[in-house]
């Protein structure tokens, strides 16, 4: 199962209050937190706090929102019904509506279909790719079911990102022939999700660095403190 940015957030704010018990080191907090931000899936979020307190309980993922709840994701007039490129190129992303069946068709061209910012017609739709000579780009939004049954000849065909998405979330098939071309099927999150993890990094950032000055004077009060009761004994 793919993880989240809830799920990422909810496991820093684990790390930040370890940090905060002195459970861990401010390096050790900055390099955790980079292992979260970039995981992908719940098995790569569960051994991050393995050794903290809580650990032991079962992981539950965010809930996420069902289709039932986001009617401006499914459903709508498609935008078109494919594209070509013959020594050429096309791109279909931002705001467009994809058809249960998608065809795109490439000689010596290539294309790229994101699909991150669509919405869909149906919730479960087919991306038909025919690459002769020429290349695709398939991009999937994060909380897809992804089958790729497409097949590659003195070409390749990936499918690396085959995998089962969140409850809710659209089930895109990518299927077809990669004749001495390629089609690339990646998994990425939305644009406002990477502004928003980002975001994330930075107040993380912040915070140590709030966290870091405020150990350091508390340090240096100490020190005063110290001495000033040892000319005092004097």
């Amino acid at each position: 199962m793919r993880a989240s940015d809830a799920d990422r957030e909810r496991v820093a704010n684990v790390l930040r209050e370890a940090a905060g018990d002195g459970r861990l080191t401010m390096d050790e907090l900055d390099e955790r937190l980079d292992a979260v931000y970039a995981a992908k899936t719940y098995a790569e979020l569960e051994p991050i706090t393995h050794d903290l307190p809580g650990a032991g309980t079962p992981y539950v993922p965010a809930t996420v929102a069902t289709a039932a709840a986001d009617p401006a994701r499914f459903g709508g007039e498609p935008s078109s019904s494919g594209a070509v490129a013959i020594l050429g190129g096309f791109t279909r992303k931002g705001d467009w509506v994809v058809p249960k069946t998608f065809t795109a068709f490439m000689f010596m061209g290539g294309g790229e279909i994101d699909l991150r910012e669509a919405r869909f017609a149906e919730r479960e739709v087919s991306i038909h790719i025919v690459a002769i000579m020429g290349g695709c780009e398939v991009i999937v939004p994060e909380d897809a079911t992804v089958r790729v049954t497409g097949v590659g000849v003195m070409g390749a065909f990936d499918h690396s990102e085959s995998s089962v998405g969140t409850p809710g979330g659209p089930v895109i098939t990518v299927t077809g022939l990669a004749f001495m071309g390629g089609v690339d099927v990646k998994r990425k999150p939305t644009q406002q999700a990477m502004q928003e993890a980002r975001q994330q990094r930075r107040d993380a950032r912040r915070e140590q660095l709030d966290a870091r000055r405020q150990y350091h004077q508390e340090r240096h009060a100490d020190r005063h403190q110290r001495r000033d009761v040892g000319h005092s004994a004097d």
